[in-house]
């Protein structure tokens, strides 16, 4: 059987939940990744999402330069034990349709990140094919109180004309 520890990735970049986001978007860039864990010492106490930084931080207009992580990331966050099996950490992954999870030790201190690549590259099996294709499937928005940012469906204005910057 495959454990995690033997799979996961060791020496993960990791954020201070005081750290900016503006901060962790420079360092999400330089680093080519679209999610660090977000740290207070060594333990795990949120992740942030490229994702975040747009719907939580963007799109409610905050200033990337004064907002803390801690008041845009994600805190309700999967995790795994090193110890724990493959088959164990990509039901995770596939029941909170996520593609990395991090790895904490029983203080639960951050020890590493999972990838679904990981688990297809180093792995071998067939629990990345699986997982990728249950972590895939389409999500059905709720389109309910939407801004008239989101627009009509295909892009474009709800009128079908093109906007310009004169409108």
């Amino acid at each position: 059987m495959t454990i995690v520890r033997d799979l996961m990735t060791r020496g993960v970049r990791t954020l201070s939940p005081s750290d900016t986001v503006m901060f962790a978007a420079q360092a999400m860039a330089e680093l080519d990744v679209g999610s660090i864990p977000v740290c207070d010492g060594k333990r795990l106490v949120g992740v942030l999402t490229d994702r975040d930084i747009t719907i939580r931080s963007v799109a409610q207009g905050f200033d990337p330069q004064n907002t803390a992580l801690e008041q845009v990331m994600s805190s309700d966050v999967q995790w795994c034990y090193e110890e724990q099996s493959i088959e164990e950490a990509t039901q995770l992954m596939r029941d909170a349709q996520i593609r990395r999870l991090p790895i904490v030790d029983h203080e639960r201190h951050l020890v590493g990140v999972l990838s679904l690549g990981d688990v297809a590259v180093k792995g071998g099996s067939q629990e990345a094919s699986e997982a990728l294709k249950d972590i895939s499937s389409p999500s059905e928005p709720e389109r309910s109180g939407q801004s008239a940012a989101s627009g009509a469906a295909g892009g474009g204005s709800a009128s079908g004309q093109p906007r310009t910057s004169l409108e």
